[in-house]
């Protein structure tokens, strides 16, 4: 897995050898961050189920301010960790070792730009952070990747590659 575009293009990142671990494919990495590209300067980025930090760091690495990363598996964050010294974003980057869910539950009031949501495509986590976001506006932008047929409701824009749906929700 690499950074695809912006400063960092081309840099591998490190990956956890856990098998619930799906990494974002580059080329829905690469589709979701093109349609936010106006929306990626000086950005404030919330990644809410970080795994290895390749949304917030893709988002770095086009023009976004900081990123904070959400995540819980001891693998994913090791690999996270790792993944932010690698390219040397410390200063740009928080981590949060929380559950993405109760951490989205208890926003009250917008905080960032933008917030990326890629839990785990056989769950309703998903449904609770939109809920979440529908309720507090946490960020301007909303950015899920899901699983195509996971039914929640229509944002302002929704696209797909294979098995994967993109859904993005605005303010």
């Amino acid at each position: 897995m690499r950074i695809v575009g912006g400063k960092f293009k081309g840099r591998d990142l490190t990956s956890p050898s856990d098998f619930r671990v799906r990494p974002t494919a580059e080329k829905v990495r690469a589709l979701l961050l093109d349609q936010l590209k106006g929306d990626l300067d000086g950005a404030r980025i919330l990644d809410l189920f970080a795994g290895t930090g390749a949304l917030g760091l893709e988002a770095i690495s086009r023009g976004a301010k900081y990123a904070d990363f959400v995540e819980t598996r001891p693998s994913s964050l090791h690999a996270l960790k790792a993944n932010i010294a690698l390219l040397r974003l410390s200063p740009k980057c928080r981590v949060y070792k929380k559950d993405a869910v109760q951490f989205a539950e208890a926003l009250t009031e917008p905080r960032w730009d933008i917030c990326f949501a890629d839990p785990p495509y056989d769950s309703k986590m998903l449904d609770r952070v939109v809920t979440a976001w529908h309720a507090t506006r946490f960020s301007r932008i909303l950015a899920c990747e899901h699983a195509r047929e996971h039914p929640i409701p229509l944002g302002a824009w929704r696209t797909g590659i294979e098995d994967t749906a993109l859904t993005i929700y605005r303010a």
